[in-house]
């Protein structure tokens, strides 16, 4: 039985990330695809950046190849490019493979987006691309090792705060009831981003180290890090509050909510136990069980997202 487009890029978000694999489905279409299209255009773009079987200008390259793509689309050259992706991998990983390999067939389907959201999606990610490209740029060695706490603020915010920009822009479109918090939302929609690649990288720390990357700037305090990403979880549990008390459909709610809650038991995981550590399946479905229960009642007070919600 031939497997529709649709059901092959839910396939390759299964491969790529469970968070995302869990958070997508439930948003209200045409919201669904266009995100989920979003995240594998920037996997894409990730992929290309950690690359750590190619060297340092094969790297800056192919990011380069890639921004073409999305600037000019071309099937044939698209084809040709993932081919070469495949034949020459930038790194281990199968699912980041598949996923490059289908990068024709994720092209095709932001091509058919609605024009404001091809557009929406097509310049955040280039804006991403463009960030990633100053970073490697700045590699020694082939390896990333950022500095200090701003370089770190700034590599998030490319990486991650972009996407909450991105994220917001969408959830917009054709919603006049979200009118009144357009500025709320966009004061906060980079935090939310950007917080959830903290506590990423708070948990992978040696992970990262051992394939020569350190995003914990050497000489910094974890406590700072660590105070940094509950600032942030702060303002993306009350992006997630705001959306709905606003009347947000359910989908989106719980599609900012889910990795939030995620995110904050993470967080005091590895303030316990260290880097590396993870909640189990057992943990990850009661908080998802208690966030629909939530959801059900209508009142998210009882979550914990924020000081102020």
């Amino acid at each position: 039985m031939a497997v529709s487009a649709r059901e092959r890029l839910e396939d390759l978000l299964e491969k790529t990330s469970r968070t995302f694999a869990l958070s997508i489905p439930p948003l209200p279409e045409p919201t669904r695809r266009e995100v989920t299209v979003a995240y594998l255009l920037f996997r894409i773009a990730d992929t290309l950046e950690d690359a750590t079987l190619w060297s340092h200008e094969r790297k800056l390259a192919e990011l380069a190849a890639f921004d073409a793509l999305l600037v000019t689309p071309d099937a044939e050259q698209t084809r040709a490019r993932a081919a070469s992706w495949v034949e020459d991998p930038p790194l281990d990983h199968s699912g980041y493979l598949e996923l490059l390999g289908e990068t024709p067939m994720v092209v095709a389907t932001w091509s058919g987006l609605s024009a404001r959201a091809r557009e929406l999606v097509g310049t955040h990610t280039r804006r991403t691309i463009a960030g990633m490209t100053g970073f490697v740029e700045q590699e020694r060695d082939g390896a990333l090792q950022l500095g200090n706490v701003d370089d770190l603020r700034r590599y998030c915010y490319m990486v991650a705060g972009i996407v909450g920009e991105m994220l917001t822009e969408l959830f917009l479109l054709d919603r006049p009831e979200l009118d009144p918090i357009v500025a709320e939302l966009r004061r906060d929609a980079a935090r939310f981003g950007e917080a959830l690649q903290l506590v990423n990288i708070l948990k992978d720390v040696a992970s990262d180290a051992d394939e020569g990357r350190s995003f914990l700037p050497a000489g910094v305090d974890p406590a700072e890090v660590f105070r940094l990403a509950r600032r942030n979880l702060e303002a993306a549990g009350r992006y997630s509050n705001r959306l709905h008390q606003q009347g947000a459909p359910r989908g989106i709610v719980e599609f900012t909510l889910m990795p939030v809650l995620l995110a904050w038991a993470t967080l005091d995981r590895i303030a316990e136990r260290g880097p590396g550590a993870k909640l189990t399946r057992p943990e990850v479905r009661e908080i998802l069980k208690t966030m629909g229960a939530a959801l059900d009642a209508g009142d998210l007070g009882g979550l914990g997202l924020c000081a102020a919600c």
